[in-house]
């Protein structure tokens, strides 16, 4: 139970959203937009999150999209990551994020939830960094289309009042020969001590990670590294390690020598997978 009153608004475009907030804002009140709502209603009942009203956006036609439009594959931010997975349409982002939490939880949680999630593992944004993916977004000023690596910066930084409209792929990215994979501390469902996910693009591999450091990241260091072909891959490997763009989680879930060694057992069996695309 929510120990809390709120208020519940569900509007029906995107200018009332903006609307909604603002009106709200104004009268001095917290307000929050979701998607989902999974995260709201759990960090509330632990009195780690409040909000005098919210405002759902699964009402809105554009955040429920999905689907493909010319050369582009858009994904609403309401989409259920169940939706996405059993699409097909960018195959590596489903097959990353049917790997969050449980099937029952993935028909409510929202790719757009996910990735503004407060939780520092947002699995869902690794292949979009590797797609140098767009989002729309909408707020005050109206809508805007950017580069997800724009405003996605250890986590979703968008302005007071924006909101997360779509995500945008090139239909290109889904042919790509990809690898995902999520290693847990005891079983399939639970926090990843790594998670990766990685595409071979012009003889070279991308990579992306949640799980290792404190936040998902691409770093062009370790893929430097990674695609070095004057070293052999055990040494492109180490060199990539050391690139990391931040220190190690040491947890409850791991310790910072253990996801390290997880982390180069994963990066082999990436390597070794797509040994065939790469260089």
């Amino acid at each position: 139970m929510i120990p809390f009153d709120f208020e519940y608004y569900k509007p029906d475009t995107i200018t009332e959203a903006i609307q909604t907030f603002q009106d709200i804002e104004s009268q001095g009140k917290k307000v929050i937009y979701y998607s989902g709502g999974t995260e709201f209603i759990t960090f509330s009942r632990i009195n780690k999150l409040s909000a005098d009203a919210v405002i759902d956006l699964k009402g809105i036609p554009e955040c429920q999209v999905l689907g493909s439009l010319g050369e582009m594959l858009v994904f609403g931010s309401a989409i259920s990551l169940n939706k996405i997975t059993q699409s097909n349409l960018f195959p590596l982002l489903g097959q990353a994020v049917k790997q969050i939490a449980d099937h029952t939880s993935r028909n409510k949680i929202t790719i757009g939830g996910n990735l503004h999630s407060r939780l520092i593992y947002r699995e869902g944004v690794l292949p979009l960094l590797l797609a140098d993916a767009q989002v729309k977004i909408a707020g005050k000023d109206g809508e805007q289309l950017v580069e997800l690596k724009d405003i996605f910066q250890q986590e979703m930084k968008l302005e007071s009042g924006q909101f997360l409209v779509q995500i945008l792929v090139e239909k290109a990215y889904s042919a790509y020969q990809y690898v995902s994979l999520k290693k847990t501390k005891a079983s399939k469902v639970g926090y990843p001590v790594v998670s990766l996910a990685a595409i071979a693009k012009d003889n070279q591999i991308r990579a992306a990670f949640s799980g290792v450091c404190a936040y998902p990241f691409r770093s062009t260091r370790m893929e430097a590294a990674l695609n070095d072909s004057s070293f052999p891959i055990e040494k492109r490997i180490d060199h990539s390690v050391s690139c990391l763009p931040a220190p190690i989680i040491d947890d409850i879930q791991a310790s910072s020598d253990y996801r390290k060694f997880v982390l180069i057992n994963a990066l082999n069996d990436t390597m070794d997978a797509l040994k065939g695309a790469i260089s």
